[in-house]
């Protein structure tokens, strides 16, 4: 028997079953992570392990005593900090310890505080309060605080999925060295595979029908270097398993679309037939330029340089994904583009004509897709369909919405309100939205970055599927090097910012139409992703080279 026990134990919630017949067992000294779906019950799960829910049915044990409520020797990190606004870093920390510590010395308690607070990189912050700190610096704070409480087990239930890459690869990085010092039983939820075998001893994927499946033994050696494991054939190997595992139980029961597209032109195509014909060979290898483009912000301290020099050249058709650390200004680029943003300097040429103002000509599509809540999402994107197809008829116009409503799998969905689908959903309301206007340009903002990555995993096929069909001259900005080599045929890799600009251009040679699937077993892939990573990991320590002045 492990340290911490689950046999047979099911789960449910006014009726619907969310676990069903779990049994986990976690040894002392053990590392597991517990990879799954959004809505799969991983939070349930968690919350039993902490006391926090009992079961339905089934057994949780802790040494062979049964959990029936919270106890110290189980801490647990949330995604959400939940600290008190009104301490300090240290008066956070110390709150627990004294809950816990009662009748320890002054002095000892004093010291565990000091301890884990520079454990976790925050000597320098001890004073601030919450408010301060960045959202990184936050989740230091929360993970200090439950090893302050010395639990004999750690709980974290995706503690680092709202932060930014940067910081989660940072905390990532903390959270390997503290379980190799402090030698504890850690129970990790993600939802991330590349995080579970940085960290873990063995995964267990929880199913999407509420069941455990098979579990994967991490056997590679510590400490574990993310740049260092790309090359290495059996991370490949379980990354590929691991990967290709997922897919099969969540992705392949996608319902192929029937409709088709009828034959209408938006308004932005409807040049005369001989200027179309004459721009032909005159555009298409220069269809979009960005010419020595500048964004120059005044501040009370003077001008701030934020975007310096950017040049780049799209050939039309061509998907270009921009990458970089937080702050490099990848979304200034973006929203000059969109003519969101004024250009401080230099041009922005599209089809021959000087970027001025928005225009659906340049459909974007952000991070958080802004729906017009009490309309369906039939609704929301036909707004769109009936400014840029002026000639169509109505019932063109409504299947040219419905065509792409299905194409992104919202087919059963989409006479839905805006404020009842989940977040998957309405992002693929903003990608059907952003194709439906049948742009020259489309551009993507992260647009993926709040969604788990399963969900992105699936929305990615999706746009790879109706980019394939639609061709259409995209950028997409990332900070995703997955998604980065996944959907493009270049990758922009910026420097860090201010005065950020071009570091390196990479040409991703790899056969479309793609597939995750295809990708993963591709001799090439992981020398681009290697690419990618090495030149991240330069500038990171370049990053922290500042931040460590600062």
């Amino acid at each position: 028997m492990g340290i911490l026990t689950l046999q047979n134990v099911s789960k449910g919630y006014g009726g619907t079953p969310v676990l069903k017949d779990i049994s986990l067992d976690v040894a002392e000294g053990e590392f597991v992570a517990v990879l799954g779906f959004s809505g799969t019950g991983k939070t349930t799960l968690m919350n039993l392990l902490a006391g926090l829910e009992l079961p339905d049915a089934g057994a949780v044990t802790f040494r062979d005593a049964p959990v029936e409520g919270p106890g110290p020797e189980r801490g647990l990190v949330f995604q959400s900090y939940s600290l008190m606004p009104w301490l300090t870093v240290k008066g956070n920390v110390a709150l627990a310890v004294d809950a816990v510590h009662a009748k320890k010395p002054k002095g000892e308690k004093a010291e565990l505080v000091t301890r884990y607070i520079d454990m976790v990189g925050l000597s320098h912050a001890v004073d601030r309060r919450p408010a301060e700190l960045s959202g990184g610096m936050r989740q230091r704070v929360a993970v200090a605080r439950a090893l302050a409480m010395q639990p004999e087990v750690l709980l974290l239930d995706e503690p680092l999925s709202a932060l930014d890459a940067l910081t989660r690869a940072n905390l990532q990085d903390e959270i390997e060295a503290i379980s190799r010092i402090e030698k504890k039983t850690i129970v990790l939820i993600t939802n991330d595979v590349d995080e579970a075998i940085l960290l873990a001893d063995r995964i267990v994927p929880l199913n999407p029908d509420g069941t455990l499946g098979e579990a994967f033994e991490v056997n590679i050696p510590h400490p574990r270097e993310r740049t260092a494991m790309n090359a290495d054939p059996v991370f490949k190997s379980l990354r590929g398993k691991v990967t290709q595992y997922l897919m099969q139980v969540g992705i392949d029961a996608k319902a192929e679309g029937t409709r088709t597209l009828p034959d209408v032109t938006a308004i932005h195509h409807m040049a005369p037939k001989a200027y179309r014909e004459a721009a032909i060979s005159l555009t298409d290898d220069r269809y979009l330029q960005f010419s020595q483009v500048h964004k120059v912000y005044p501040t009370p301290k003077g001008p701030l340089t934020v975007v310096e020099d950017f040049e780049l050249t799209l050939k039309k058709g061509e998907f270009v994904s921009v990458i970089g650390h937080s702050g490099c200004g990848k979304s200034t680029a973006l929203t000059m583009a969109a003519g969101l943003n004024e250009i401080s300097k230099g041009a922005i040429i599209l089809d021959g004509k000087h970027v001025e103002g928005a225009d659906p000509e340049r459909a974007v599509v952000f991070q958080a897709p802004s729906l017009f809540p009490w309309l369906t999402a039939r609704e929301n994107v036909a707004i769109g369909v009936d400014r840029v197809y002026p000639k169509a008829s109505q019932a063109e116009r409504q299947e040219v919405v419905e065509y792409y409503l299905e194409r992104v799998g919202l087919a059963d969905a989409m006479h839905k309100q805006a404020s009842e689908l989940s977040n998957g959903m309405k992002q693929r309301v903003g990608i059907a939205r952003a194709f439906a206007l049948s742009p020259k340009l489309l551009l993507l903002d992260e647009p993926f970055g709040m969604l788990d990555s399963l969900t992105r995993w699936e929305l990615q096929e999706v746009l790879m599927e109706v980019w394939s069909r639609t061709q259409v001259t995209t950028i997409c900005v990332t900070h995703d090097v997955d998604e980065a080599v996944l959907l493009s045929d270049r990758v922009v890799m910026m420097t860090n910012g201010p005065r950020a600009t071009i570091g390196k251009i990479m040409d991703v040679d790899l056969p479309r139409p793609r597939t995750r699937k295809a990708l993963l077993d591709h001799p090439d892939y992981y020398t681009y992703r290697g690419e990618v990573l090495q030149f991240l990991e330069d500038y990171e320590h370049g990053h922290q080279k500042k931040a460590d002045a600062a």
